[in-house]
């Protein structure tokens, strides 16, 4: 299983919901921080969004948008029409003129992400991620979102099951786009994998995630020498290759408590403890409570959030 494979497992993204927004005429709308992956993909028409802080963006007939923690944002049919402030909402949304034919249609909606890892995600993305229909390298991105308006123009049976499965799929490509490449992303493992040397590393030590890695066996797999490889990673990846192995090991872990179908000694093992003694000493020191703790408390949590 390559790294970008091993960080989908983590996050198990799925569509919660997905939902029409239409406009017509003069329109504005602010919504408070959402925290949750929102994504956006343009039908008809245009709008502008505003993320607090940016300047405005056009989002124009086919273009996709994923924000990957829902900050506080505007959208307007115009940078200048007035906004008024609006909740997240599971039904369709009408925006201006309440009566005629829209002039803007857009479906928008929410992924759902494994709570315990869900900040994985927004630790690797920028704020916003926006493929416009006419980037030459929206490639795959594009066709899938063709697809899916496809299938919003069409009544037919199953639509909100089919197109929560075009929408994960969506994500996943969106994840993988090439056009990344050209963005500031944050340091971590989708930076990393964008540089050749790094990405031969960073495979090696998902794929025996219990090795006992050094720095310059990994700076040998990355063709560079043991300094030059561990300036270079803690560069892209934000902290040194024996710091990014072991926040991985937790991460597992985390997971594995999560699923709650394997022994502490055998989580031990997998991810490359010698003992679950030692495998507990070192989950206390990073997540400041013992396993058992951390995995009664997710089965507390989520008893509480059962209906």
């Amino acid at each position: 299983m390559d790294p970008f494979c091993d960080l989908i497992e983590l996050l198990r993204p799925g569509a919660v919901f997905s939902k029409s927004i239409t406009g017509r005429g003069t329109w504005g709308v602010r919504y408070a921080p959402y925290g949750a992956p929102g994504f956006a993909i343009v039908l008809a028409g245009r709008c502008w969004l505003t993320l607090e802080g940016r300047a405005p963006v056009v989002l124009e007939r086919g273009d996709f948008v994923l924000l990957p923690a829902s900050p506080a944002f505007r959208m307007q049919s115009d940078p200048a029409a007035p906004c008024r402030p609006t909740e997240p909402a599971f039904t369709a949304l009408r925006h201006g003129e309440a009566e005629g034919t829209a002039d803007f249609e857009m479906l928008g909606g929410s992924f759902r992400l494994q709570p315990v890892n869900a900040p994985l995600l927004t630790a690797l993305l920028p704020e916003m991620v926006h493929v416009r229909a006419t980037d030459p390298q929206a490639g795959r991105i594009e066709r899938l979102v063709r697809v899916i308006m496809e299938e919003c123009a069409d009544e037919r049976p199953g639509q909100q099951a089919v197109l929560a499965r075009y929408l994960e799929v969506l994500l996943l490509e969106c994840l993988r786009w090439p056009g990344l490449a050209r963005m500031e992303l944050p340091p971590g493992l989708l930076a990393g994998l964008q540089d050749p040397g790094l990405a031969r590393a960073l495979g090696a030590m998902h794929a025996e995630v219990r090795g006992t890695w050094t720095v310059a066996h990994l700076g040998q797999l990355a063709g560079m020498s043991r300094s030059a490889f561990s300036a270079r990673f803690s560069q892209v990846l934000g902290c040194p290759p024996m710091e990014y192995l072991a926040r991985w090991r937790m991460a597992l872990a985390r997971d594995a408590l999560s699923r709650g179908d394997r022994p502490l000694d055998r989580i031990a093992e997998d991810i490359g403890y010698e003992s679950a003694s030692a495998f507990s000493t070192a989950f206390r020191r990073r997540m400041g409570c013992a396993p058992g703790a951390f995995a009664r408390d997710l089965r507390m949590t989520g008893a509480a959030a059962a209906p």
